[in-house]
């Protein structure tokens, strides 16, 4: 988006008339899809003449579904995504084939495309790394991402500096498989050493990791996020299932015992870590039993929040040729029991923190409900502010880490009190 404005486009709010729509989808499960030929639709609605280009995981895995709805212009696979910008004024005079897909599994260099502002954020989302290697049976995602490809590390280093300079106090580190990032480069690096540099160099204050994998966490690694200065204590693992035999059918190379042991590590090493978990439920072969196993190692660990998915058969799948399907109706239970178990989790982990201080990156809108200002903590703890009446003008807190009291706990967050400024 920020390379279009440099070009001199102009934004315009979703579901209003526009010249230009630009649609990137997912394509994780059916579902998705689903919301994604949904999206195309209601776009062709709100502005019927508008030039529609639909890019992203699903033309790259299927551009005949996109290509084959009318009113669509183009269809660009991933690799073309990038090249948006500068493929607009051919778009436009309709020099170009209508699907641009490319063959994801040849690419090899890492797609370098840098957003130069966040709309409406104060934190920043940086990419470095794309792509998997992983075949997990249930995944759809190597097929549309293609091999690992990481950014190599001085760039790393240069964007979080970019990012410093323009005041952004909070950067996420993302990819679809950050443990493996630096694997494919030359010299060979790993996201352990990116790190050590990381600590070593001019970044903003707060480093926050996206979704690591269960086996990516070495005894180095851990070191190093234990004693960290600017990487924030939270982490997201998908665990996927607790039971060993649904683990093998997944095709995920640890046990249940591994994972006992990694987060009980982690907990224990980590000071206010945040450890959030995915959770899939109803694979093919999960039977009550196998359910029960996972619940139960779940509700003994120390993790801070669940997201659950129950299982969606994806074409093009290992998983979606197996047998022993699980049941919708089981399914439902399962992900609802799952559910409830996280939402109790979220409330014991926020409960620990009644009455402590916890630095807050106070965002750039208030909570729509309550009114109140509101960020996120180090440890990912939401929390709503309250105005004790000393401020002339509480738009000052916006992008500012503020130290505050939690005094109360909400369904979803906490509620806290300002205290002192921290400087910096």
């Amino acid at each position: 988006m920020a390379s279009l404005e440099l070009k001199g486009y102009e934004l315009t709010p979703f579901g209003q008339s526009a010249d230009i729509t630009i649609i990137n989808t997912c394509t994780v499960t059916h579902r998705a899809d689903f919301q994604s030929r949904q999206t195309v639709r209601r776009a062709l609605k709100a502005s019927p003449g508008s030039l529609v280009i639909v890019t992203g995981c699903y033309p790259q895995v299927d551009p005949g579904a996109l290509a084959r709805i009318e009113g669509v212009s183009y269809v660009l696979g991933n690799e073309e995504k990038a090249k948006i910008p500068d493929l607009l004024p051919r778009m436009e005079k309709g020099e170009l084939p209508e699907t641009l897909v490319g063959d994801i599994q040849e690419e090899e260099v890492f797609s370098d495309l840098f957003p130069q502002t966040f709309h409406r954020h104060t934190r920043a989302l940086l990419k470095i790394q794309d792509g998997c290697n992983a075949r997990c049976s249930y995944c759809i995602v190597p097929y549309a991402r293609g091999r690992s490809r990481s950014l190599p590390p001085e760039k790393v280093i240069e964007r979080l500096d970019a990012l410093e300079r323009r005041g952004f106090k909070e950067v996420v580190l993302t990819g679809i498989h950050i443990g493996s990032y630096g694997l494919d480069l030359s010299p060979r690096s790993s996201l352990l050493d990116l790190l050590r540099h990381v600590e070593e160099s001019p970044t903003p204050p707060r480093i926050r990791l996206s979704s690591i994998e269960p086996l990516d966490f070495s005894g180095d690694l851990i070191d190093l996020l234990a004693t960290s200065r600017n990487i924030c204590p939270h982490l997201h693992i998908p665990i996927q299932s607790g039971d060993d035999e649904v683990l093998e059918r997944m095709h995920r190379s640890y046990t249940r015992d591994f994972l006992h042991d990694l987060v009980h590590e982690l907990h224990r090493r980590i000071a206010q870590v945040c450890i959030g978990a995915d959770i899939m439920v109803g694979f093919p072969g999960e039977t009550e039993e196998a359910f029960r196993r996972t619940y139960g190692l779940i509700e003994a660990l120390p993790v801070s929040y669940l997201h659950v998915f129950p299982f969606s058969s994806r074409k093009g799948t290992l998983a979606s040729t197996l047998s022993q399907t699980v049941s919708e109706g089981s399914k439902k239970i399962r992900a609802d029991q799952m559910r409830r178990l996280g939402k109790e989790k979220r409330q014991a982990f926020y409960r620990r923190f009644l009455r402590q201080r916890l630095d807050v990156l106070v965002e750039d809108q208030r909570d729509k409900k309550t009114a109140r200002w509101k960020g996120f903590s180090r440890n990912y703890i939401p929390v709503q502010i309250v105005d004790d009446g000393h401020l002339k003008d509480p738009s000052d807190w916006i992008n500012q880490e503020l130290p505050v009291l939690v005094t109360e706990l909400l369904d979803s967050a906490v509620l806290g009190r300002r205290g002192e400024r921290r400087d910096g």
